[in-house]
């Protein structure tokens, strides 16, 4: 072995190596790293994830004007026209749009009737009726914060 005089000095790659390992830890401390990451705890320094599933239904239900129309639709089925007086100031086309992204996906469910004369009318399936319970928290919570100050509960 070389004087440590004359050792050349750590390749870029030994570098990244070594600082992984540092980061990485013992063998001991990355299974408790991963065992408490098992049972949902979280140990210092680690960064929190956010879960897919998660940011999928909020980017979903939090679409504008998504919410309001999901809120109106917890009172009863509502044809579409009734679902635009309930919720002003949302177009026809961005409702409709709306509508049809929920359907796809299984939130809402589309009604028809053949009459004469047709009738559509949109209910939450079961799948936006699970939402409720979400839906009045978050109600409850834009009342004691979102309010004007004369409302607000404290």
């Amino acid at each position: 072995m070389a004087p440590a005089s004359q050792q050349q000095p750590p390749t870029a790659a030994e570098r990244r190596g070594a600082a992984a390992e540092q980061r990485a830890g013992t063998a001991e401390q990355r299974a408790d790293r991963a065992a408490a990451t098992a049972h949902g705890a979280r140990q210092a320094g680690d960064c929190p994830s956010c879960c897919p599933y998660y940011h999928e239904a909020v980017e979903l239900i939090g679409k504008r004007w998504t919410g309001a129309i999901l809120r109106v639709l917890l009172d009863r089925g509502m044809r579409f026209s009734e679902i635009a007086q309930a919720v002003p100031e949302l177009s026809d086309r961005l409702l409709s749009e709306r509508m049809k992204e929920l359907e796809r996906r299984g939130v809402v469910a589309r009604h028809v009737d053949a009459g004469p004369p047709t009738r559509v009318e949109y209910t939450l399936s079961p799948m936006g009726r699970d939402l409720e319970t979400a839906l009045e928290e978050i109600e409850a919570w834009a009342q004691r914060w979102i309010a004007p100050t004369s409302r607000r509960r404290t």
